[in-house]
C-alpha cells in the first residue's frame, strides 16, 4: 500500500496550529485573505523572526505644538494654496529632522554592513481595506510643513484606491504609525525591513505634570521608537528620540 505523505510543514506566515480545530464547525465565518493580507502576514512573521526588536518610550509636552498648529492653519488661504496641518504632519516633520541630526539612527542592516541613508525618506503607515501600506514622502527633511501635509493626504487617498505606484511605497528609511485618533495612547510597532525603524505615535492627553515644583496640566504625547538592533542600538534610539522631542516640543525650531 502507497505509504501515506506527512503534511506539509507550514509557511513563516501561517500558524502551525490551525486554529479551526479548536471551534466548532458553524460558529464563525471563514474570510480567505488575498494576496495583500499574505503578503502582510509573511513579512511581519519574516521581521518579528529575524529581527531584534528593542522598543524605547519617551512623552513629549505638544500644548506649545497644538498652539503653533492652530495660528498656522487660521492663516491659511482660501481655495488655491489652502492647507490643513496637522499633528502628524508636525511628527513627520520633526523625524525627518531628527534623523538628520542624529543620522547614526537613519540606518538599515544589509547582513554584513550598515547602511547609513542621506535623506529621511519616511514612511506613513495608511489602513486600508484589507491591509496595510506605508506611502513614503521622501526628503522629507527638505519639505515644509504645508509640502508634507499635501503629500501625505495626496498619498492615502490614492493608497485607499489602491492606485500608488510601487516606488511610492517601496524602500525608505524610516516609518511613522499614527493610532492617536481611536485613542490609543501607547503602542508599539514591528519594525518596516529593510528600515531600521519604525515610530509609534499615541493620543495627546491632557494629565496634571510637576513644572518648576507646581502642578500644571499639560498635553502629553507618547512616542514608541521600535529600533532594529542591529542597525539601531539603544542609545543611538535614545539620542534620535531626545531630539525629536527638542523639536515637537520647541516647534519653531522646525521651521528654521
Amino acid at each position: 500500500p502507497a505509504q501515506a505523505r506527512a503534511p506539509a510543514a507550514p509557511s513563516a506566515a501561517v500558524s502551525a496550529i490551525d486554529p479551526r480545530q479548536s471551534y466548532p464547525q458553524g460558529s464563525y465565518d471563514e474570510l480567505p485573505a488575498d494576496n495583500m493580507r499574505k503578503t502582510i502576514a509573511r513579512r511581519l512573521t519574516q521581521s518579528f523572526n529575524e529581527v531584534p526588536h528593542v522598543p524605547l518610550t519617551i512623552e513629549c509636552e505638544i500644548d506649545a505644538l497644538l498652539a503653533l498648529r492652530k495660528e498656522l492653519n487660521a492663516k491659511s488661504p482660501e481655495g488655491e494654496g489652502a492647507y490643513k496641518i496637522s499633528v502628524n504632519d508636525f511628527v513627520l516633520k520633526a523625524s525627518a529632522l531628527a534623523l538628520i541630526q542624529v543620522p547614526e539612527a537613519n540606518a538599515s542592516w544589509a547582513g554584513d554592513a550598515i547602511l547609513r541613508h542621506k535623506h529621511a525618506d519616511i514612511g506613513v503607515a495608511v489602513a486600508i481595506d484589507g491591509g496595510l501600506i506605508t506611502p513614503i514622502v521622501w526628503r522629507a527633511e527638505e519639505k515644509g510643513l504645508a509640502t508634507i501635509s499635501a503629500k501625505v493626504r495626496d498619498l492615502a487617498a490614492r493608497a485607499r484606491d489602491r492606485k500608488l505606484e510601487p516606488s511610492e511605497y517601496q524602500g525608505g528609511t524610516f516609518s511613522v504609525s499614527n493610532l492617536g485618533m481611536f485613542g490609543i495612547t501607547s503602542f508599539a510597532s514591528v519594525v518596516n525591513q529593510p528600515q531600521g525603524a519604525i515610530m509609534s505615535v499615541g493620543a495627546g492627553v491632557q494629565r496634571p505634570i510637576v513644572r518648576d515644583g507646581a502642578v500644571a496640566i499639560a498635553t502629553i504625547m507618547s512616542i514608541t521608537l521600535t529600533c532594529d538592533h542591529r542597525a539601531v542600538d539603544g542609545a543611538i534610539g535614545a539620542q534620535f528620540l531626545q531630539a525629536f522631542k527638542g523639536f515637537i516640543e520647541q516647534p519653531v525650531r522646525m521651521m528654521l
